[in-house]
């Protein structure tokens, strides 16, 4: 009785230690998941083509901080943006659907909330 206790128990923190919840990210119409990849990243697949996401990503990068380097046909943005270091990455799945990746770092540590900032006003600059 007592290793099933314990067993159930260690189930259940599972998803809390390894780092890659489900997260809800406002209310940002256009996502059809986003979550933490990694301490410092938030990925999500939207239903927007993958221009409107590009058009809304540059959008933001410039209104939050400085664009450092950028590849449309990759679909890589690097900006600097409140002493942090940001990472935007666009893939498109299909033609009608696009993954946002964003990645934030603040002088080598992981800047999550940030990167979950700049994850809902590419969203909702897109809409």
């Amino acid at each position: 009785m007592k290793r099933t206790v314990i067993f159930a128990l260690v189930l259940l923190m599972l998803p809390v230690v390894s780092g890659c919840a489900p997260l809800i990210i406002g209310s940002a119409v256009g996502v059809l998941g986003g979550y933490a990849v990694s301490r410092d990243t938030i990925q999500g697949e939207t239903d927007l083509e993958y221009e409107q996401l590009w058009d809304a990503a540059i959008t933001v990068a410039r209104i939050r901080g400085t664009i450092k380097n950028q590849d449309h046909t990759k679909g890589y943005i690097y900006a600097q943006m409140e002493s942090s270091k940001v990472w935007i990455n666009l893939y498109s799945l299909t033609k009608a659907t696009a993954r946002l990746k964003v990645s934030a770092r603040k002088y080598h540590f992981p800047n999550l909330k940030l990167a979950q900032d700049i994850f809902v006003k590419v969203i909702d600059e897109a809409k």
